[in-house]
């Protein structure tokens, strides 16, 4: 099932097919609502700004003079991050840090103050590095600052002075609407879910947010309000394979602004095209929606803004061979020791889990997947998900002309 809104010349259209469930049979209708995953994130930037706009905090000025008694287990990263460096994913949080801290008004604040205790990868301002973990701190930001937990914020802020009557902001208004059940691979098939949410402490990042595609209101807003404009400015350069940094938003080829969501078996994807005032939502039940997603993109932007998106990433019919002295090694996150090796002609990406948490994804100790050369900075899996092929780069060079990040979105680091 998705649903599909369009605003272009100065109106927005929409369309639905499809049904809530499989179980139940009930119809998808305009007004159902999708959960966003991560484009959460633009409104959590856009909070962030209303108060820069209202003086406090100001973007560069470290988050601890605004949260008192934060901490990071690096004593220098706790002294420098800034906001900005958190809303662009240069904060050198990893983002994989699962703690569960409740599902009530203060998981939040819980949540940031185990950043404490945890590893912290990169200095920031070192690489963009997606982190959700890291985009948790200016949720609490916005909670201390005016004085009210993150989903009242939004809704007094964002919400209601848009009028959107659509928009659920926590799991006990979703179910006040027609509210889409996702739907998860397992062994590779589509099942439903069972679960809408994980903690609440996600809620800044992408947890809990669920709306109609009609809500591109929202995007409106973002249009026509020039004091929100500076959150669709460059802030870093672009990792090769992926959009670009800027504050909230992501940025693509050609100006083209937007973000994917991805929570709990549903996908969500907007884009936006600033300078033809067209936008693009586009919300599916499934976290293989994204090819279909991809289609429809393709031809809205290209017909009302004259835009043409990447094309879908394949695998090379005859790829070049791996540059085994740049690009293999071993690359570390917080879950994985990753290693990019070459056995008989074939490249491999050979997954070993770190901690029992990695070890529970992966279902087993170690995991290997099969990637060719995409070109000179990137590979690509050789075989397809059920959501398509993963694209990652090498990045940076050290003392060696290695690379130094291993970069699927969030960077794993060189350590041999």
């Amino acid at each position: 099932m998705l649903q599909v809104a369009v605003l272009a010349d100065g109106r927005i259209h929409d369309e639905a097919a499809g049904v809530l469930s499989p179980r139940t049979r009930v119809g998808t209708t305009t007004g159902a609502v999708f959960k966003i995953g991560s484009i959460t994130k633009i409104w959590t930037a856009t909070l962030i700004r209303q108060l820069a706009h209202d003086g406090l905090p100001g973007l560069d000025d470290p988050v601890r003079d605004h949260l008192p008694g934060f901490r990071l287990s690096d004593p220098d990263a706790t002294a420098s991050l800034t906001t900005r460096r958190l809303l662009t994913h240069t904060s050198g949080i990893d983002g994989n840090h699962f703690t569960d801290t409740g599902h009530n008004d203060d998981a939040i604040e819980r949540f940031v103050a185990t950043l404490a205790d945890e590893d912290h990868l990169l200095p920031p301002g070192t690489i963009f590095s997606y982190s959700n973990s890291g985009y948790v701190v200016p949720g609490r930001l916005v909670e201390v600052l005016r004085g009210r937990p993150f989903h009242d914020v939004l809704r007094e802020h964002l919400v209601t002075p848009l009028g959107l009557t659509t928009v659920a902001t926590n799991t006990y208004e979703a179910i006040l609407h027609r509210a889409v059940v996702g739907h998860v691979d397992a062994d590779g098939k589509l099942v439903p879910t069972k679960r809408w949410a994980v903690s609440y402490h996600a809620a800044p990042t992408g947890s809990y947010l669920a709306m109609t595609a009609r809500d591109l209101e929202f995007v409106r807003l973002h249009l026509t309000d020039h004091t929100l404009a500076a959150l669709r400015e460059p802030q870093l350069d672009a990792v090769p394979g992926f959009a670009g940094g800027v504050l909230g938003w992501m940025l693509y080829r050609d100006g083209v602004v937007g973000h994917a969501g991805v929570s709990k078996g549903q996908k969500a994807f907007l884009r936006v095209a600033p300078s033809a005032g067209v936008a693009v939502a586009v919300l599916t039940d499934s976290a293989g929606g994204e090819p279909l997603a991809h289609e429809i993109i393709t031809a809205a932007l290209g017909d009302l803004a004259g835009v043409k998106t990447a094309p879908v990433c394949v695998p090379p019919a005859n790829p070049v061979p791996i540059d085994a002295n740049r690009m293999c090694g071993t690359y570390r996150t917080t879950l994985y020791d990753i290693t990019l090796a070459v056995e008989n002609g074939r490249a491999f990406l050979i997954y070993r889990a770190r901690n029992e948490l990695a070890q529970s994804f992966l279902g087993k100790p170690e995991d290997r997947v099969e990637v060719v050369r995409l070109n000179h900075s990137t590979i690509i899996t050789a075989e397809p998900k059920f959501d398509g092929h993963q694209v990652l780069s090498l990045v940076g060079s050290d003392e060696h002309s290695r690379a130094r990040f291993l970069h699927n979105g969030a960077a794993a680091y060189r350590i041999a």
